[in-house]
């Protein structure tokens, strides 16, 4: 049976009390937003445009995006379980990005650590070329929800270059209760059931949502037997121990750095991977993450010894966790977005009584790790307002706490990034 990782990104623009027309730009025609939306398609009409972007994803964006998914982890670390996705947050934020100038734009392309032509071109290529298996698969799928209200204008090049880059698919709608459960519709398709709902209600001052949905499927290479799965003990940080049910297989991938080891384990087909960091004795997981920087991390997920088997051992284990990022986003450099006085989104669009800003950056994520293979989801909303021996064999059980990656091995970028510290 396939699992599947889904994850959606909601990003939430509130302005005023009215709204206004939007000017249609030429965009890419994009999949659906939903077939039981009574809105008008602004796609219905345009020209595709097609990027100037030949080849595989660059390298220095990729290491770009592990070392945002590092910087997104460490702000949100409180102590317990975390899991964040920076693939998606990052692209949701990058669409966002589109609308910025100024200040709000330099700050937000300090904290991508690479500039948003680039990002944008990395995340067209990325989406063209995602590894494709029988065991593990990709799918992502963006959409943008405009209010009819004729008080909010949206900028044609903002439409355009998400509908470009992204595929986004956009409708101006009536924004009444309904919208609601028709976005968490479509967040629900697209990421497999994952995500229920993203959104609880639609406010009287909403001027668009845009929406990122992500979900993967993926089965392990080779799935657990029973017999492999025993009664084992996981100590928690504070020295708890926890009773917990420990998967043991024997994988060739060995990771090894001055402060961990690890491994990782493939789900079919070879496209993804969990890979694994168990810091060593004395050093805590806190302290590892906070050394780890995102070139070293990308040196680990690509230098991966496959002539080492690894006597591996992963708890069966499942996890929830939620957090409100403005702050840690504002720790990263990204300030004036939150400022509903020096905000510049005047690339999206204008609202006539009010200056568009970023309120909120709400993030929720879901994993389980079983025999078969790897669940997991993540939403989150952005809220705008106006105003066979070869060699030795290693011994890596994941019994303390322990530093994750769901990766994509030919780009490899972190899909998920994740601390174990517990198992309930």
């Amino acid at each position: 049976m396939k699992r599947v990782f889904a994850l959606v990104l909601a990003l939430v623009l509130l302005s005023g009390c009215g709204a206004q027309k939007k000017d249609q730009g030429e965009i890419q025609p994009p999949a659906p937003v939903a077939e039981e939306s009574q809105g008008v398609d602004l796609m219905a009409d345009i020209t595709a445009e097609v990027p100037q972007v030949t080849g595989a994803p660059d390298g220095g964006t990729a290491g770009a995006v592990t070392g945002f998914g590092l910087a997104l982890l460490r702000g949100c670390l409180d102590g317990g379980n975390t899991l964040v996705s920076p693939l998606s947050v990052l692209e949701a934020l990058a669409m966002t990005a589109n609308g910025a100038a100024g200040d709000t734009l330099a700050q937000l392309e300090g904290a991508f650590g690479a500039d948003l032509e680039s990002l944008n071109a990395w995340f067209y290529a990325y989406g063209k070329g995602l590894p494709e298996a029988e065991g593990g698969s990709v799918h992502l799928a963006n959409g943008i929800w405009l209010n009819a209200d004729p008080g909010l204008t949206v900028e044609r090049d903002f439409l355009q270059t998400n509908g470009t880059y992204y595929n986004a698919a956009v409708r101006e709608v009536a924004f009444d209760p309904a919208l609601a459960d028709e976005i968490n519709g479509w967040v629900k398709e697209n990421t497999a059931g994952r995500i229920q709902q993203i959104i609880d209600e639609v406010p009287a001052d909403a001027m668009a949502y845009l929406v990122n949905a992500l979900s993967f499927d993926g089965v392990w290479e080779e799935i657990y037997r029973a017999d492999q799965v025993q009664s084992g003990t996981f100590t928690t940080g504070d020295g708890q121990q926890r009773d917990a049910e420990m998967m043991f297989s024997t994988e060739l991938g060995y990771i090894r750095d001055e402060q961990a080891t690890g491994f990782i384990k493939y789900y079919e087909g070879r496209g993804y991977a969990f890979a694994a960091l168990l810091p060593e004795e004395g050093t805590t997981l806190e302290d590892y993450v906070a050394s780890l920087t995102g070139e070293r991390l990308r040196a680990l997920l690509t230098g991966v010894q496959e002539d080492v088997f690894v006597d591996a051992a992963i708890p069966k284990f499942s996890a929830e966790y939620g957090a409100e990022l403005s702050r840690t986003l504002a720790a990263m450099g990204v300030t004036d977005a939150f400022d509903r006085d020096r905000a510049d989104f005047s690339r999206l669009g204008r609202y006539e009584d009010g200056n568009l800003y970023v309120s909120r950056v709400m993030h929720k994520t879901f994993i389980n790790v079983d025999e078969q293979g790897t669940q997991a989801g993540a939403a989150t909303a952005v809220e705008v307002r106006a105003a066979g021996l070869l060699g030795p064999t290693e011994t890596v059980h994941l019994d303390r706490p322990f530093l994750y990656v769901l990766m994509d091995c030919e780009n490899s970028v972190p899909i998920f990034i994740g601390t174990v510290t517990d198992i309930a």
